[in-house]
């Protein structure tokens, strides 16, 4: 999901950590002394769970006990029908090939989730879920960043935005396509300020000329597409065209955020998304300063309608969808996440509730690593974007795969 977290993951994305705002601390689980199943030797991001110590509402969903229980268990089986499509690709195959934990395998995790969905359609209630979920599954906790299960949760999602396919006086700041011999160009690569200028504006006087994709009139905004990764776009002309990653300039990532909190322009503590966003209608001349500090560029692609993707090929659900390090955690799989989440109550107002949900890993991201970290996909459009901007908390993370 700094300003945000940065790519190459092909969603948007938002996220709380990458502004740097401090995270709540809870209580941690303690590890079971359990023997290991016989076809799992120990991991160093995963270990097997003694479910006596779990805590009671792991596993018990809460979105499902709402009273929006059909359509949460619709996504739900979207999310695990999309997992099932990866699992059937070369994509899939290839991955598990190399997959470091001995034991958690494609056809495990195959069958657990064909098993998962069938009892999801049976089960006539949350709790119905969770009694046979304990009975068949073994949870196994991701260690976290403390190697005692504390994972720093964060949110993304698929901005909306206006933009125009021709320069304006308006709409003149420009995404762009990836140069054709983008993978010959010399190291090190030109950076943002040589790309485009210190102001934005300077990307047809170099190699981008004639590359542009389409122009957006907020020169944050288009930033914030490059940070997120892809758009959907609303055009001038009233058509919808959406946009999606196609290559980056060889920089690491810096979050803008950061950089403010560093230079004393925010306090660590009032760093939110709105705020940051506030900064910069205060001061824009600042967006000078502050963009070129993220060296890296990115490129993008019109990807004709296509529904917001994650690393994995395929499509991501609101509210299901998770994206952690594939290097360690195994994709397309069964999860489970226990955090506070922002959800709105009866005064419409967002309060942070405890939650406990099931997701499918179906993305990464460049700034999502080790086992301490995860971003959750909220959606498309504004509300979505209210509710990624204040997930930022910890929490604790679970795969679950059939006994």
């Amino acid at each position: 999901m700094g300003l945000f977290v940065q790519l190459p993951r092909s969603l948007a994305i938002v996220t709380a950590l990458s502004l740097g705002i401090g995270l709540a601390v809870l209580p941690k689980v303690g590890w079971a002394e359990v023997p290991a199943h016989p076809s799992v030797r120990p991991s160093p991001s995963l270990r097997l769970v003694d479910l006596t110590l779990l805590p009671k509402q792991v596993g018990l969903d809460h979105p499902l006990r709402s009273h929006q229980y059909q359509s949460e268990r619709v996504r739900l089986l979207e999310a695990i029908d999309t997992s099932l499509r990866y699992l059937q690709t070369p994509r899939a195959i290839q991955a598990y090939q190399n997959y470091p934990i001995p034991g958690i395998t494609l056809d495990r995790v195959q069958r657990s989730l064909v098993r998962f969905r069938q009892l999801v359609t049976t089960s006539r209630s949350a709790a119905a879920l969770q009694v046979a979920v304990r009975r068949e599954f073994l949870f196994y906790q991701a260690v976290g960043k403390d190697g005692q299960g504390t994972v720093a949760f964060t949110g993304y999602f698929e901005p909306i935005y206006w933009a125009s396919r021709q320069r304006t006086p308006t709409y003149r700041y420009p995404l762009y396509q990836a140069p054709p011999n983008l993978a010959q160009w010399p190291k090190p690569h030109p950076d943002r300020s040589a790309l485009e200028g210190r102001d934005g504006l300077q990307g047809s006087q170099g190699p981008l000329q004639g590359l542009e994709l389409v122009w957006l009139s907020d020169r944050l905004e288009a930033f914030l597409i490059q940070v997120q990764g892809s758009a959907r776009l609303q055009l001038t002309d009233r058509s919808t065209m959406t946009v999606g990653y196609a290559g980056h300039t060889d920089y690491p990532y810096v979050g803008i955020g950061r950089e403010l909190v560093k230079d004393g322009k925010l306090k660590q503590e009032d760093l939110t998304l709105q705020a940051l966003l506030a900064y910069f209608r205060r001061f824009p001349q600042d967006l000078d300063k502050y963009i070129p500090r993220n060296k890296r560029f990115i490129f993008f692609r019109e990807t004709n309608g296509a529904p917001a993707t994650g690393s994995l090929g395929q499509p991501v659900t609101a509210g299901r969808s998770i994206a952690t390090d594939k290097s360690l955690f195994p994709p397309g799989a069964l999860a489970i996440i226990q955090t506070p989440l922002p959800e709105r109550d009866a005064t419409g107002r967002w309060v942070q509730r405890m939650n406990s949900r099931f997701v499918l890993d179906h993305d990464t991201g460049s700034a999502i690593k080790g086992p301490g970290r995860v971003d959750l996909f909220t959606g498309t459009g504004r509300e979505a974007g209210s509710q990624a901007g204040l997930i930022n908390a910890t929490g604790q993370l679970y795969y679950l795969l059939l006994r």
